[in-house]
């Protein structure tokens, strides 16, 4: 792993916020309701769940989406192994990580168990692996494809590095038949980038107090 881990401070003493971007790593309202709305509903899970699903994400962060969707997995009743693949550049200490996802009750204790950070961790219905580094650097050599992407990088404002149009080609590119992706932003050249590399895109109703995010499916 590399050595550059996250540095955060706490909003309200329970809300890690990045010093590097300057943004929150969840919904200062409810971060579990946001991943269920944003990445779940906007990726058409868990109606999609089958054996060998396979979700990839730009930013594993906390690891809360990883959690709040291997809880809809295993609360779908669908047999098999969920596939879980994240792009982090700036992974979190253990600790912190550990700290944030005590805001949240309920969740799998998968990673709360976890002694160092899980770049590789195995479950009997799941498989995670966390890649580390630039995703512009590691994401092309990825050789997976998923069937559903959460882009979940800090604000396009504050890390536009994340949702450049060649990044977003490099996710069209690694999306199976028929997959999708999702988005809390809006923005128009995310959603734009998505476009031009093959993607159908609409804008739907966002989370909270944003009044728009992305949904995209590759025809």
């Amino acid at each position: 792993m590399q050595d550059q881990t996250a540095q955060i401070e706490w909003r309200d003493g329970r809300v890690p916020v990045s010093t590097r971007f300057d943004d929150p790593y969840f919904s200062l309202e409810n971060g579990m309701d946001e991943t269920r709305h944003v990445f779940l509903a906007g990726n058409d899970l868990p109606a999609r769940f089958l054996d060998g699903f396979h979700v990839a994400e730009l930013g594993f962060g906390t690891g809360l989406n990883f959690l709040v969707t291997l809880q809809a997995f295993r609360a779908s009743g669908c047999t098999g192994k969920l596939q879980f693949t994240s792009f982090e550049a700036y992974p979190m200490a253990m600790n912190d990580l550990r700290a944030a996802l005590q805001a949240f009750d309920g969740l799998p204790d998968d990673l709360a168990q976890q002694t160092k950070f899980p770049e590789h961790l195995v479950g009997p219905d799941f498989t995670l692996r966390v890649i580390t580094g630039d995703a512009r650097a590691t994401l092309p050599k990825w050789e997976g494809r998923a069937d559903a992407w959460f882009l979940d990088g800090f604000s396009p404002a504050k890390n536009p590095e994340l949702w450049s149009p060649e990044l977003m080609a490099q996710v069209a590119t690694h999306t199976a038949e028929s997959g999708t992706a999702a988005t809390y932003t809006a923005a128009g050249f995310v959603r734009r980038g998505l476009e031009d590399a093959g993607f159908s895109v609409t804008r739907e109703q966002g989370y909270g107090r944003k009044r728009h995010m992305t949904r995209a499916v590759m025809p």
